[in-house]
């Protein structure tokens, strides 16, 4: 197609258009990374205090002669798996990655499916995967708590109803210079091993602390702040991940349109040349032709 210096003026106003928007996603990119890492870092003190109340209420049990608690549904062998992905789009393979990961995770057709995130809700049902339950990812940290929350009511809702014994989370982590490494938490039942290691920790204090509240609802609002803990750091930890591959994706997309720029530069000046040439040589052929009729 012959280009003219109106199309290649246009095309380089698009790309400067481009490049623009391009340049300010990164900079959301870059400030929504570090607002979801100190998110993280808030619930680290919140996250010993639960530890703190769990520790108290093990070392009464064992005081008493009881064993660890149950804290999923007994007998049930169902699996529910809660599978976080992206709203948005431009972030390169993140979501291909997390429901790749997902799907070797599903046990069979029993297994109860939660999605938080559109573009991994359509990827997963692509793969002709059915999704249970969708939750909208919020786009900053305010929204984190409500989202937190709705979860936690609806893995209360399988337990009651569904008869689910087992609840996982599909993640994505930035590890390293992977900004897209998968993950998998189980969020219920606590593992033993956890349990164990609060009991055998050496209490911090002269002291164990007296508590009011019977022994199992303690312990069900403390399972509860656990799950909440385990879920808003697999959030904030997948956000920071998004952001992270959306930056790195927009960086090569600038890199790539500032190349583009560079050509349509190139082509412009070439074309202006040939179009300023082409006008002196009409110029010059007029008036040799208008010389020569006079002569």
């Amino acid at each position: 197609m012959m280009q003219t210096l109106e199309t290649l003026s246009d095309a380089l106003d698009t790309a400067g258009d481009i490049h623009s928007i391009v340049r300010t996603m990164k900079a959301l990119s870059a400030v929504s990374i570090r607002q979801f890492e100190q998110a993280e870092e808030a619930l680290g003190g919140y996250a010993r205090t639960v530890d703190l109340g769990l520790m108290a209420l093990l070392h009464d049990r064992r005081a008493r002669g009881l064993p660890l608690p149950q804290t999923g549904v007994e007998g049930s062998s169902r699996t529910a798996l809660i599978v976080i992905g992206s709203e948005r789009g431009l972030c390169g393979r993140y979501n291909e990655t997390v429901t790749r990961h997902a799907l070797e995770r599903i046990e069979g057709p029993e297994t109860l499916l939660a999605v938080i995130g559109l573009r991994a809700a359509a990827r997963l049902e692509s793969a002709g995967q059915s999704v249970d339950t969708l939750f909208a990812l919020p786009g900053s940290v305010a929204g984190l708590s409500a989202l937190v929350q709705s979860v936690i009511v609806q893995s209360d809702r399988w337990q009651r109803e569904d008869g689910i014994g087992r609840i996982r989370v599909v993640h994505n982590r930035r590890e390293g210079r992977l900004l897209a490494k998968p993950l998998e938490r189980q969020l219920l039942p606590l593992s033993d091993a956890y349990m164990r290691s609060l009991l055998d920790a050496p209490w911090p204090g002269p002291g164990l602390p007296f508590f009011r509240m019977s022994p199992p609802a303690l312990l069900s609002w403390l399972v509860q702040q656990r799950l909440f803990v385990i879920l808003y750091s697999a959030l904030a930890e997948a956000l920071v991940s998004e952001h992270a591959t959306r930056l790195a994706a927009m960086q090569g997309a600038e890199r790539n349109i500032e190349e583009r720029r560079a050509d349509l530069m190139q082509l412009y000046r070439v074309k202006r040349q040939e179009t300023i040439t082409r006008e002196l040589m009409d110029v010059v052929s007029g008036f040799e032709a208008v010389s020569t009729v006079e002569d």
